[in-house]
Parts: C-alpha cells; structure tokens; sequence
C-alpha cells in the first residue's frame, strides 16, 4: 500500500476548492465529484470545501450523468440526480486548490490549458492525478463508456478509497 501524497495548501484560509475532470464529464469525474462531496460532508466539511467536476470537451454540456453511473451511485446510496456536465476553464486552474485528472491525457490536457498565477504551465502541485492519492496505487482511472457494469464498478471503488485518502488530508489545508 503506497502513502498518498500531502494535498497543497489553500489559496483562501478556511475555504478549499477542489475539481475533478474527465473527458466528458459524464462518468468518471461526476462519480468522483459524487462521492467526493458525499465523504466531505460526512467528515462536517462541507462548509469549507467545495467539489466540482468538469469535463476536458464540451459534447456533453448540460447533459445529466451517464445513466450506468448515476444507477450504480443510486444504489450504493448516493445522490446522482443534481449532475449537468461542464467544460473545464482556463481559469480553473488558478481558482482551485487542487484540481485532479481521470487519466493521463486528461492531465496533460490540463496542463497545456496555459499558465497559471505565476505565468507558467499549470502548477504541477495543483494539477495532478486522482489515483495520485489512491492508497491502492498509480496510474489511469479507466472510462468505462464502453465496457459494462464491471467498468463502473471498478471505477467507484478506486474513487471511493481515493475519496477517503483526500478527506483525511483536508484538515491539514483547511485549517491551516
């Protein structure tokens, strides 16, 4: 079991921001924005952190979350039903403290959306990978468009312990 990474410090004391991307945003990054909040409101956070999600294209705006994503994160009793997909701005990535990518194009995507605050690409501590801080290890968070049930499972469960591992960490930024 590797150890996640420290989450980097609030730009806003008191308050941080939090986005997840995926290509259309319609199943990884709204799942992972689902659970995501569902687990910062459990730890009485929710009042201080905000989660987002968005998607790198823009074929999807305004369209709910994939039917197969918002049924398995029904069932394993979460709130699917408030979902409509966004593109991803430019200025995301000065307005958040953290901002995590479903996948490898995904971030690369991210980091070519230009500079940040201090005129450079994008802040390679701010713009990472979600499975960055998966307890369970690296690497891509497969899209299950294509595939089955199986896929959509596969993909909660890393975003669920995933979850877990940043809300650990948000004490420490939040406060701080």
């Amino acid at each position: 079991m590797s150890t996640a990474p420290s989450l980097p410090p609030a730009r806003t004391p008191g308050r941080y921001r939090i986005a997840v991307v995926c290509l259309g945003n319609i199943c990884r990054s709204p799942m992972a924005d689902v659970v995501l909040n569902a687990r910062v409101a459990d730890a009485g956070l929710d009042d201080r952190v905000e989660v987002v999600s968005a998607g790198t294209g823009d074929w999807h705006v305004g369209q709910p979350m994939d039917r197969r994503a918002a049924a398995l994160l029904t069932s394993e009793g979460y709130d699917a039903s408030r979902h409509r997909a966004q593109q991803v701005l430019a200025a995301w990535l000065d307005e958040h403290d953290l901002v995590l990518a479903m996948d490898a194009q995904n971030l690369a995507d991210l980091r070519d959306l230009g500079p940040g605050s201090a005129g450079g690409d994008a802040d390679p501590a701010r713009v990472r990978a979600l499975r960055d801080f998966d307890p369970e290890g690296t690497g891509d968070v497969p899209d299950p468009y294509y595939g089955g049930d199986a896929g959509f499972r596969e993909v909660l469960a890393m975003v669920e312990r995933t979850a877990e591992a940043i809300v650990a960490g948000l004490d420490r930024v939040v406060d701080a």
